[in-house]
């Protein structure tokens, strides 16, 4: 959840800084978290009055005070109980059950890197040189057999820059074949214990670019703690 709420909070400040009336963005979002002038001032520090030239046009707001000003209302929301940002997270994603863990890393971490987290082992007949910027772990059976076209492009953007680690792996063919047909692929994928490889997803993966990674750590709960453990 942290993730996600961190998500949401990048995408409204990049809502008031792409907006041609960053004031009346910074007011639409005010409203929305139910936060009032003299609330949001008290907990930056700084006067109600500031607030309100802000929103009005009489100044310009930077990046940084903009970052300020989205913390400052998804913080009260949190010691609210989080109201707003359960309603938002509702617009924001649809596949969160089928999402184990993802994040992302403070600097690029390699393939070696990760063969040496998740005890793997490299099937690929060549290994190009690639590094990711964050994980994303999903169960395959669930995410195949239950997402939705839309949800499944959802996911498919969360795995931009990060390693795809897939649990509950028979043979890895159907998440291959997923992905063969996926507009957004990830570079590298890693498969927890698979029963066999089948020679298809091999075959799809190498024709796809993407290195795969056979995890042999017994849990996912292992996996999940030597995949956070590479962030720098």
């Amino acid at each position: 959840m942290d993730y996600i709420i961190e998500s949401l909070a990048k995408r409204i400040v990049g809502d008031i800084g792409f907006s041609d009336n960053p004031g009346s963005s910074m007011r639409k979002w005010r409203d929305i978290f139910h936060v009032s002038q003299g609330e949001l001032a008290r907990y930056l520090g700084i006067s109600q009055s500031v607030i309100a030239d802000y929103e009005k046009g009489r100044r310009k707001p930077g990046v940084e005070f903009v970052k300020r000003f989205v913390l400052a209302l998804v913080n009260i929301d949190i010691e609210r109980g989080y109201n707003v940002i359960n309603e938002l997270i509702k617009g924001y994603t649809l596949m969160l059950p089928f999402i184990d863990d993802l994040g992302d890393y403070n600097s690029p971490v390699s393939i070696d890197d990760i063969v040496m987290a998740v005890d793997g082992i490299l099937p690929n007949s060549s290994i190009p040189e690639t590094s990711v910027f964050g994980w994303l772990i999903t169960d395959s059976i669930k995410a195949i057999t239950s997402l939705k076209g839309p949800e499944f492009y959802q996911l498919l953007n969360f795995m931009i820059g990060r390693v795809v680690i897939f649990t509950s792996v028979s043979t890895g063919r159907s998440p291959m074949i997923a992905l063969k047909i996926a507009p957004i692929k990830p570079s590298i994928v890693v498969f927890h214990r698979p029963v066999r490889i089948d020679p298809l997803s091999l075959m799809l993966a190498e024709r796809d670019n993407i290195t795969i990674i056979i995890s042999t750590l017994k849990n996912v709960e292992d996996l999940k703690e030597r995949i956070r453990r590479l962030n720098k």
